[in-house]
């Protein structure tokens, strides 16, 4: 008797590992590219994660930061990543309108309330006008923010001397040093030199006619992986969709971002309740296609516009279950 009562708590055991290593199994691994760590909206991945939320829907994501859209983008087209979170809108429509192998998911953030472009306390620069002949920042080449200083020249006919600079952080330290006359960041980042004074906001995204109240980042993905992970995608968004929600009904998910960034809650609330509109981050509404492809002709990102069997192809949201 003893001996089958140790023999039936061993098979107990290995029941159990096995049950484990089953479970383990069960979830699926997604590897994405992120533009810009650390931004609202560009935290829901992270959010969801740590919130358990991906992992109810038997996904586990491997993130990798990239400096801007334009660098995520890339991460999509070459295959190294499953989904790319934060393209621009106007680099996915130039790289599509050529023939790579991208399809939009997701819209990531519509509106651009939450990019901004800065100088110095002290710069003689008070107003768009005076971006002429200075220099200007933006992420990478193909991301939101160049797509947003590209507008800022054609609608207010400038010649600045338009310049990457990659993520928030090292186009502070240029601006402040004196290598850049105009910076870009988004909050949470210089919300601090802001309230000091140390640096004054110029311009927004939605200063722009081309990107105010329009999508501007989306959630991309390359031919290939829809194909073959179908299923995979669609567990993604609604586990997406769920953290959004999380992030929006109470201070559990706030809590969480403001650790992942490193700032008192009460910048991480501000971050999202003066900077983020709940509407912003809802990545199945498509805002504004029919002034973005006529713009993605005006400023030379497609030779002609994108037609609607074209977006059908391109765009493939999927459905909330």
């Amino acid at each position: 008797m003893i001996i089958l009562k140790r023999l039936l708590i061993a098979a107990g055991a290995i029941a159990i590992a096995a049950s484990s290593v089953s479970l383990a199994a069960a979830q699926d691994q997604l590897k994405l590219a992120v533009g810009q760590r650390g931004n609202w909206d560009t935290s829901v991945a992270e959010i969801g994660s740590r919130l358990g939320i991906f992992k109810r829907h038997n996904l586990e994501l491997q993130l990798l930061y990239t400096q801007g859209g334009g660098e995520t983008q890339q991460a999509v087209l070459s295959n190294s990543v499953d989904i790319g979170v934060a393209g621009g809108i106007m680099g996915a429509l130039s790289a599509y309108s050529k023939g790579a192998p991208i399809r939009i998911i997701g819209a990531e953030t519509t509106g651009g309330q939450d990019l901004y472009w800065y100088v110095k306390a002290d710069s003689p620069i008070k107003t768009l006008k005076d971006f002429d002949g200075k220099t200007v920042a933006y992420s990478t080449n193909g991301s939101s923010t160049h797509g947003v200083v590209n507008a800022f020249v054609q609608e207010n006919g400038i010649k600045p001397r338009l310049t990457a600079t990659g993520g928030p952080a090292p186009t502070l330290t240029q601006v402040m040093s004196g290598q850049i006359d105009v910076g870009w960041s988004a909050p949470p980042f210089g919300l601090e030199q802001l309230s000091k004074g140390e640096i004054r906001v110029i311009a927004t995204g939605n200063d722009t006619k081309a990107f105010k109240s329009q999508t501007v980042r989306l959630l991309i993905t390359n031919t290939s992986v829809l194909q073959n992970k179908q299923d995979q995608i669609n567990r993604f968004m609604e586990a997406y969709r769920e953290t959004i929600e999380a992030m929006y009904s109470g201070e559990e998910a706030l809590k969480v971002y403001a650790e992942f960034v490193g700032v008192p809650i009460d910048i991480a609330r501000r971050t999202r309740d003066e900077f983020f509109p709940k509407e912003a981050l809802n990545p199945d509404r498509i805002v504004g296609l029919e002034t973005i492809v006529p713009d993605a002709v005006a400023l030379k990102y497609t030779a002609q516009p994108l037609t609607k069997v074209q977006l059908d192809d391109l765009i493939r949201i999927p459905p909330r279950r």
